[in-house]
């Protein structure tokens, strides 16, 4: 399967290639950087081998998929791939062209994020058995699936940024501090230090113990995977993880639609 998946965030766009079920690129953009985007898609596009061409197209044996958190970003991303590759996106999700992939143990399916299932949707159909994943992002989601492949709910915290910017906000004197970093020393040794100490600590911290929590209540312990844009920066302090997955939500799109397409054959 030849296969376009687009991740629509609420900070960056990202996209991945599939050729023959593997992945063949990863691409990441700011929203508000149309061109680098449309120049990403129609890169990938073109690696896309061609069932067929007509006088006035080349027809492209592969799919353009999408699932999103921003609908603003959404209709953009539809018309670029319209425009300049006269193509359709579809999109995942409850009464979407794709369904969702798993089933949901929750009071509102449909007010659960698309990214977080999808991210649960493709550690599981690795893990195959209970995991525990945790995105790091403009918000951080710790996401659980039990052992039969239901999502049960999670977590929602503010992410590094959005905490940095309310301790400025909200306080007279504390800085905004720039993008978070691994500590030198566990103690700040000036403001700035402490801040992003305090980010950096509580994240790895949070995540620690929301998985021993998850795992009393599941009464086992379950595989944790962590993905998202400060997967990186949190990496090193989380021995107690097993795995760190770059894209995980690009990788669900494309294992939910082959899933799709499976189940409807």
């Amino acid at each position: 399967m030849n296969l376009i998946a687009i991740d629509i965030g609420n900070t960056n766009i990202t996209a991945g290639l599939f050729l023959d079920d593997t992945q063949a690129g990863m691409g990441k953009t700011g929203g508000d950087n149309l061109q680098a985007l449309a120049e990403v898609l129609k890169n990938y596009w073109d690696r896309i081998p061609a069932s067929k061409a007509s006088k006035d197209k080349i027809i492209r044996d592969g799919v353009i998929v999408a699932a999103s958190t921003n609908p603003k970003w959404t209709d953009m991303v539809k018309k670029i791939v319209q425009e300049q590759l006269g193509e359709k996106v579809l999109e995942v999700g409850s009464g979407k062209d794709v369904p969702l992939p798993m089933g949901l143990d929750v009071d509102e399916p449909r007010q659960v994020g698309v990214d977080r299932i999808l991210a649960a949707f493709a550690a599981y159909s690795v893990v195959e058995d209970a995991v525990i994943v945790a995105d790091f992002g403009t918000a951080v989601t710790i996401d659980v699936v039990d052992e039969k492949g239901v999502f049960l709910g999670g977590t929602i915290l503010p992410g590094f940024e959005m905490s940095a910017e309310a301790l400025n906000k909200y306080t007279a004197a504390l800085p905004k501090i720039g993008k978070i970093k691994i500590p030198e020393k566990p103690f700040g040794r000036n403001t700035a230090e402490a801040i992003n100490n305090g980010l950096y600590y509580s994240a790895i911290g949070a995540l620690e113990t929301i998985t021993r929590v998850y795992s009393e209540q599941l009464g086992k312990w379950p595989q944790t995977v962590i993905t998202g844009g400060n997967m990186e920066i949190i990496k090193s302090g989380c021995d107690f993880a097993d795995s760190f997955v770059d894209g995980l939500v690009v990788k669900g799109i494309m294992l939910a639609y082959k899933k799709y397409v499976g189940e409807k054959s």
